[in-house]
């Protein structure tokens, strides 16, 4: 017969049900936002957690007390799945589910170990749809806040360490801004509709199917097409025969590598200039507000450092990665480069002083 099961073993049993029962919660309010396929996973791994919820009380029997509440970061993630429900729930869901201490601990069982593993396989399957339809968007969007966020700052503090006037350092902000902003749309515009034109000339041109009934069929030319998209000659040969049997012309999957979600245009490109006007319009507010010389320099930077932990924090949450390891890194890269233009625009304001 086991000894009876200690206060601290009682209370961490009673922690795990509490844990078990928020969890399965996210994930019913997860599935109350989606439709078809993807509701039915997220109430299958709802599921999952109640048996989970079964060992814990199998375990603790009649000693399981008053309800408890999940932790913190469960809580928080159930409000979050409740409002929103988007892939960055999911991608907070997929770290929760990395930090399960069932494999080292004890009284789990490793079915319930090897049962978290998969979960976090399975969010994180269902975050990479999620991922995948915003990645065009999503990508000018980061791009565009951070590369304001910087280049403006820089251009604002290396103009303000030559020692002009604030009003001269206003305009050259606002000037950064608006220039910014729309070279950013027009650059991810052109980017976006041009990589789409390229892809579009690579597909087949529906027409060619009606030369099909016209071939020769001993010499059978439709096998250089496969070949020319990746079979071998035996396979192209093999695949034509068959097309010429069905007078059918098909994409062979192997052979056409599929196209990357880039989005649209001109989301890519309305994303790139409204996130890139956010970012750079920071930089300027001190000197909007009246804060001048080194006072002001201080302020823009503080505002600038807060929003790029904000943004690599975010990018780290929706990338799967540690988000403080990606704020920081953020942070690194955007003082980097407007720390040097600040030293520079020192040098030049010496120069001409």
């Amino acid at each position: 017969m086991s000894a009876p099961a200690s206060a601290a073993t009682l209370r961490k049993w009673r922690r795990y049900l509490a844990d078990e029962r928020a969890e399965a919660a996210v994930y019913r309010d997860l599935a109350s936002r989606r439709q078809g396929e993807e509701r039915d996973i997220l109430l299958a791994l709802a599921d999952a957690e109640a048996r989970h919820e079964s060992h814990w009380l199998g375990l603790l029997g009649d000693r399981v007390g008053r309800p408890q509440r999940g932790d913190i970061r469960t809580r928080m993630l159930g409000w979050l799945a409740r409002r929103f429900g988007s892939v960055f729930v999911l991608a907070l869901a997929q770290r929760a589910e990395a930090r399960s201490p069932y494999e080292d601990d004890v009284d789990a069982t490793a079915t319930m170990a090897a049962d978290e593993q998969i979960h976090e396989e399975v969010v994180r399957a269902l975050a990479a749809r999620g991922r995948q339809r915003l990645s065009g968007t999503f990508r000018a969007a980061v791009f565009g806040a951070n590369d304001g966020l910087v280049s403006n700052l820089a251009l604002v503090l290396g103009i303000g360490a030559t020692g002009v006037s604030t009003p001269v350092i206003l305009a050259t902000g606002i000037a950064g801004l608006l220039a910014g902003a729309l070279s950013m749309g027009a650059g991810e515009f052109v980017s976006v509709r041009s990589q789409r034109e390229l892809l579009a000339a690579s597909n087949p041109n529906p027409d060619a199917q009606k030369a099909l009934e016209f071939l020769d069929v001993d010499a059978n030319e439709l096998s250089l097409v496969y070949r020319a998209r990746g079979m071998s000659e035996e396979e192209s040969k093999a695949h034509a025969a068959e097309v010429m049997r069905d007078l059918s012309i098909e994409r062979p999957a192997d052979a056409v590598a599929e196209h990357e979600e880039i989005g649209s245009a001109m989301g890519a490109a309305v994303s790139s200039f409204l996130f890139f006007a956010s970012g750079a319009i920071i930089p300027v507010l001190p000197y909007l507000f009246g804060a001048t010389g080194f006072s002001a320099v201080i302020i823009a930077a503080a505002l600038v450092g807060i929003a790029l932990l904000g943004t690599g924090a975010v990018v780290g949450l929706l990338s799967g990665g540690p988000p403080l390891l990606r704020a920081l890194r953020q942070l690194a890269i955007g003082f980097g480069a407007a720390g040097a233009t600040y030293l520079l625009g020192l040098l030049f304001g010496t120069s001409i002083g």
